[in-house]
This record gives structure tokens, sequence and C-alpha cells, in this order.
């Protein structure tokens, strides 16, 4: 029952930030004045355990990042920013270099779904503890 919520709160989610920014004026001007794009729009989710089929999430947020930086995400713009630089490669994001994290061990897992540059993105990475997700991509994944 858990992984079923946890997919229902990420197809809604998801959804919302796809759809979000199709509704209202954008439907009302034409292609040529506000520009074609590919859809970025992305569903990141945060919960502890050792991954994400074990875990329900505590956190979500919305990136939607073309046209324009939006979403819940507390830093959508720098963390647009990031993605662009890395081209949408989650794994590319540096850990953070002055960052010193205590070893303790309670795994956290971040998931992001959705779409980036019109291409479908699913990626889960397990973090040794809260200090070392902070630390990775830094604001990505800072929420």
């Amino acid at each position: 029952m858990r992984n079923t919520a946890r997919w229902a709160a990420t197809l809604g989610l998801t959804a919302a930030a796809v759809c979000g920014p199709l509704t209202g004026a954008a439907l009302a001007e034409p292609a040529a004045a506000s520009g074609l794009y590919a859809p970025s729009a992305l569903v990141l989710t945060l919960g502890h355990g050792e991954n994400a089929a074990a875990v329900t999430p505590e956190r979500a947020v919305t990136l939607t990042c073309a046209p324009g930086s939006s979403g819940t995400h507390p830093a959508a713009a720098q963390a647009c920013a990031e993605l662009r630089a890395v081209e949408g490669d989650f794994d590319a994001l540096g850990a953070g270099t002055d960052v010193q994290c205590t070893k303790e061990y309670h795994p956290v897992v971040v998931t992001v779904d959705g779409v980036w540059r019109g291409k479908r993105v699913s990626y889960e990475r397990t973090f040794a503890n809260e200090c070392v997700k902070s630390s990775y991509g830094s604001s990505v994944f800072a929420f």
C-alpha cells in the first residue's frame, strides 16, 4: 500500500507540474509569440530508508525549468541553473567541497520523476544521511 500511495502522489504532482504551465494565458498566446520549448517539469521526493520502493515520501516538491524557473522547490531558479549546467544529468551534480558530514548512517532517498527537455526522467539516489544529501548538488536536492 505504501508503494501505491507513493506512486499516486508522484503521478499527481507530475501531472500538476507538467500541465500547470499549460493553463491560462499560455494557451491563449499563439506559438510564435510564446516561443516553442521542450518541457522541463520534475517532481522531487524525499524519504528516509534504503530505497524508494520501501519508503513513503516525507516531502515532495515540483520544479519547472522551461520556459522559466518555477514550482514549489524553495530554490527553483538555482536548481534549474545547476541542472542546465549538467544538461539534466543528476549523477553529474558534484558533492560540496567544504562540507564535513558525520559518518552516521541514516539513509535518505531522493527520487526525481518527470520530463527534462522533452525526455522522460526517472532518477533515484540513496544518500548516507541528510548532511550528505544536502552537500550533493546543493540547490537541486535542498528541499
